[in-house]
């Protein structure tokens, strides 16, 4: 009998779509390599889901994007049912989700990150927090949801008075430079891509509407760059405890690589940046997720 494997997908967040997206190529190829798929649309209805995950599956393919799915909730449910799912456990997700904590176990694992501090919204949007350019980011959102870029010459009271991503934000100084992300599966790190855009910013439409940005993969970076930004994308996937598949995103101003964050479920879309890199380093779409399956665990 093949494995029975659940894929978790949809939920609430800001990312529904794109988890929907996800799943569902997710779904497609476990079947195609003769895996037994139940998929999900998870909902706020905690028992629903327990429901629907008995019969109890073999594996559970978390394909949740942003809250709840991604932020060690549905991992703890999934440590307490005893059923192995992908990605990282509880405690890592949760980690990374929280962009400070993350940014604070970077630095002290010696990665270079953003001067940066955590402000009230209100403070964010009324008064200039820090000297211009800087980055206003949500604590715990995904797919660049919710950030906002105040430039020299701009205003911080564009930012929309009605913000719905708490009461706290985080604010970055703005890294002029190159965006740059790499995958890492278990302990390997698989490539470098740059990412360009024509909108100036690597935002939600840029990332996921077609034609928006351009992958240049193996990014065109000196042989120097390129091999620190597979050692530190490793190195943050070890600092925070992942496990499974991750991606750390980067920018190069020239002379630094700086860390932005770790994604521990990144995304699985056709346009996704992670099957992109599998294939580059000669692992085809079915192969990577049912590598994922293959290694799924709880925590211990």
């Amino acid at each position: 009998m093949s494995k029975h494997v659940a894929v978790l997908m949809g939920g609430w967040s800001s990312e529904r779509e794109v988890s929907l997206i996800s799943g569902a190529t997710v779904s497609n190829s476990l079947k195609t390599s003769g895996y037994r798929v139940t998929t999900i649309d998870v909902q706020r209805d905690l028992g629903v889901l327990l429901t629907r995950l008995f019969p109890r599956p073999d594996v559970v393919f978390n394909a949740l994007h942003g809250r709840f799915g991604e932020d060690g909730c549905v991992q703890g449910l999934l440590d307490i049912l005893d059923i192995p799912y992908t990605h990282s456990g509880l405690l890592a997700s949760a980690l990374a989700m929280n962009k400070p904590m993350a940014k604070r176990l970077f630095a002290a694992a010696g990665i270079p990150v953003p001067e940066g501090k955590v402000v009230g919204g209100g403070e964010a949007i009324t008064a200039e927090v820090m000297a211009p350019p800087y980055v206003i980011k949500p604590l715990n959102e995904g797919s660049s949801v919710g950030v906002h870029i105040v430039p020299e010459d701009g205003d911080e009271h564009s930012l929309a008075t009605n913000w719905p991503f708490g009461d706290q934000v985080l604010v970055e100084r703005y890294i002029p430079g190159r965006e740059l992300t790499v995958a890492v599966m278990g302990d390997q790190a698989l490539a470098v891509t740059e990412i360009t855009t024509s909108a100036g910013f690597y935002d939600y439409s840029a990332k996921y509407d077609e034609g928006a940005s351009t992958h240049l993969i193996p990014a065109p970076v000196p042989p120097a760059v390129y091999g620190e930004a597979l050692r530190l994308a490793v190195l943050a996937h070890r600092s925070l405890g992942c496990r499974g598949v991750s991606r750390a995103d980067f920018r190069y101003d020239g002379e630094t690589l700086f860390i932005l964050e770790l994604n521990t479920q990144p995304g699985m879309t056709p346009a996704s940046l992670v099957p992109e890199q599998a294939a580059h380093a000669g692992k085809s779409f079915g192969e990577l997720v049912a590598w994922m399956v293959e290694n799924a665990e709880c925590d211990s």
